[in-house]
């Protein structure tokens, strides 16, 4: 008796052990269900801006290795009483590795703009180089920073909307989920970097599909409403790359607004630094 009696807390203890061991078990199920809650939570907890920018740099990723293009461009100017006047251009275009793009636009038509060539190298960093080559004139005219938000050949474009939109210009912020022309799309603002940009911000409709660029809302530096820029027909080529073959810009504050329909799109055209420089500004055709 006196034996059993002095193992008595052995026996108990024994007894005890399942008890512990579903405690135990139950204790990590709960740090296991907890862990499955957070993470997800913890995973979409990036911040907008996060968003914003993770968004602009793939969409940046899937239109970069090209390499040079070059196409075709109709200009179709609408003023506030509905009358339209056209210009036919042709560009060429070139990326640089670790800096934006060398582009160069060349009026063909109608004679009075004929030879009128505006160059542009987009930077990632800094202001952006841009020079307009006037035949008339036989000299070219550097576009200084001051003048970035001035109209581009009467256009609603804007010196800055010809320049690459590189993803370094802007602060990024992601603001919601939208659905437009039937694409589902991630709208994000961005802000530029630049204090002499005509715009405060912009509000950008990017597809989620293939991250195309469908709609953008220009804002003054007074947060007014300005433009909107809308992008259609939208190709592919070199099985990657999109391609929208219709800008329209419809100024909000003038009435006025510009189509730019695209066409001839070519690739892989074997273009060097020389062949966007000051001098060839001059003798583009």
């Amino acid at each position: 008796m006196h034996h059993r009696h002095r193992n008595r807390p052995k026996a108990l203890a024994r007894r005890g052990n399942p008890d512990a061991a579903i405690l135990l078990a139950a204790a990590t199920l709960f740090v296991v269900l907890v862990m499955m809650v957070l993470a997800p939570w913890q995973a979409r907890a990036e911040t907008p801006e996060e968003k914003g920018l993770a968004i602009s740099v793939e969409a940046e990723k899937r239109d970069t290795g090209w390499g040079d293009s070059t196409s075709s461009l109709t200009m179709t100017l609408t003023n506030r009483h509905g009358q339209e006047s056209v210009r036919q251009n042709h560009s060429r275009t070139m990326e640089v590795a670790g800096d934006g793009d060398k582009n160069l636009i060349v009026f063909d038509e109608p004679r009075d703009v004929k030879g009128t060539a505006l160059l542009s190298f987009t930077h990632k960093q800094g202001t952006d180089d841009q020079w307009l080559y006037l035949p008339a004139l036989k000299r070219v005219k550097r576009i200084s920073s001051a003048n970035k938000s001035g109209a581009f050949m009467g256009s609603e474009f804007a010196y800055e909307d010809i320049s690459s939109q590189e993803v370094e210009k802007y602060s990024h912020k992601y603001l919601r989920d939208d659905v437009y022309e039937g694409n589902e799309c991630f709208v994000i603002e961005r802000d530029p970097v630049d204090p002499k940009s005509g715009y405060s911000r912009q509000e950008v409709w990017i597809d989620k599909a293939h991250y195309r660029t469908w709609k953008i809302e220009f804002y003054d530096r007074k947060g007014a409403h300005m433009k909107t820029l809308t992008f259609s027909d939208y190709h592919s080529y070199l099985d990657k790359y999109w391609r929208s073959h219709a800008y329209f810009m419809q100024n909000h504050q003038t009435g006025k607004s510009t189509k730019l329909e695209w066409k001839d799109y070519k690739f892989a055209n074997g273009f060097s630094e020389q062949d966007f420089t000051q001098a060839a500004l001059k003798r583009a055709r």
